[in-house]
């Protein structure tokens, strides 16, 4: 699966460790995100990762910020997304069942690195039910 991961200053080092985490398992990584631990705009990167699983380029994205919640909400803006901000697995894994999430958000000054780890692998593992989750997907894509 392909993946495309970003990050602001804040998550360098969360980034890193995450992308060589999604490459053991197997998984291409596009990093969209920082490489430097200078500050700037979360929004840039959540807007990356978005738009790259948006157009396609990705199957799914991962956005780290401070909290996970501004670069969530940069990639909430763009149409066809549905990212959640997710700090422990369970609540991950049902986006991905329930939700159809396609982008996974979380702070690095919120968890620490084997959580984020355990989190990614939730979501990852876990697949769109459809059924009567799929006319709600469908009402939050028609949401404009």
């Amino acid at each position: 699966m392909k993946i495309a991961i970003g990050n602001d200053h804040v998550a360098v080092e969360m980034k890193n460790e995450i992308t060589a985490y999604l490459i053991a398992l197997g998984h291409e990584v596009i990093n969209m995100g920082t490489d430097s631990s200078e500050r700037c705009d979360y929004p840039i990167y959540g807007e990356k990762v978005a738009r790259a699983v948006a157009d396609g380029k990705a199957d799914l994205g991962i956005a780290i910020c401070g909290t996970g919640v501004g670069i969530s909400l940069a990639a909430n803006r763009v149409p066809g997304i549905r990212a959640v901000v997710c700090s422990e697995p369970y609540s991950a894994a049902l986006s991905r069942q329930h939700n159809n999430t396609n982008v996974l958000a979380f702070g690095a000054r919120v968890i620490g690195i084997e959580l984020a780890k355990l989190i990614v692998k939730n979501w990852l593992d876990a697949e769109f039910e459809g059924g009567r989750h799929a006319q709600r997907v469908k009402m939050l894509d028609d949401i404009h």
